[in-house]
């Protein structure tokens, strides 16, 4: 379980100081489909960095299965970053000198995953591992960021807008992709998104408002990514 209790976070300095999150409080249980929901500026990407500890909060504690993530090291946090979590976000971050053998194997050797090409053949890009980031279309590098992030046998997936650079057509594909690997592995999903109807995925949906959580509610009957509306 990851529980995140009264976080507060803060940007800038002595008078342009300003408070993003206000005293933000969550559980989400192992296994679960969370989506994020809210307008651009309600704290939901900034409360997804501090829950996955890519950012530290200013007040409050983020655990996992009971281990305060907010108490330890630096070094330390870098590898349980290292060894539970994945990031897929709206950016693909490839490397252009690498093809996307190369890059879906960078996520993999940080698990010791010898099986990673079986991931890239799951999002439809067997025949392409000597391709570079380059020679492919938007779609297919998410794809690659996918695999890459999938590649690692992750217990957590974050995603912030994965979808907002894609046309309606790759998105689906690259949700359904997703969703179709979480039902083999089981990981846990938290993803931001501006998109509405992506909720209706979710297990678990959080609406955020102003730095603050105004909703959390349960989907009974989860819908499919062709099922929603786009």
């Amino acid at each position: 379980m990851i529980e995140a209790k009264e976080i507060e976070k803060y940007y800038g300095s002595k008078e342009s100081r300003f408070k993003v999150l206000k005293g933000v409080s969550l559980k989400i249980e192992d296994g679960d489909f969370a989506v994020i929901l809210g307008a651009s500026g309600s704290g939901k990407s900034t409360f997804l960095n501090v829950l996955s500890g890519l950012e530290y909060a200013d007040k409050g504690t983020v655990s996992y299965d009971g281990m305060d993530i907010t108490k330890i090291s630096d070094d330390k946090l870098t590898e349980f970053r290292r060894e539970n979590i994945a990031f897929i976000f709206q950016q693909y971050y490839l490397l252009p000198n690498m093809n996307v053998d190369k890059n879906v194997k960078m996520g993999a050797d940080l698990a010791g995953n010898k099986d990673y090409k079986s991931i890239i053949a799951a999002v439809g890009l067997g025949e392409k591992l000597n391709k570079y980031p380059s020679e492919l279309s938007g779609g297919e590098q998410q794809r690659v960021s996918v695999a890459r992030a999938l590649a690692k046998k992750p217990k957590v997936l974050f995603l912030d807008e994965p979808t907002g650079a894609l046309d309606e057509q790759t998105g689906r594909q690259v949700l359904d992709y997703i969703c179709r690997l979480k039902k083999e592995h089981g990981f846990t999903i938290i993803m931001v998104t501006h998109n509405q109807n992506i909720a209706e995925m979710a297990n678990t949906v959080i609406k955020m408002n102003s730095g603050k959580i105004s909703e959390v509610y349960i989907n009974n009957i989860q819908k499919n990514v062709y099922e929603i509306g786009w």
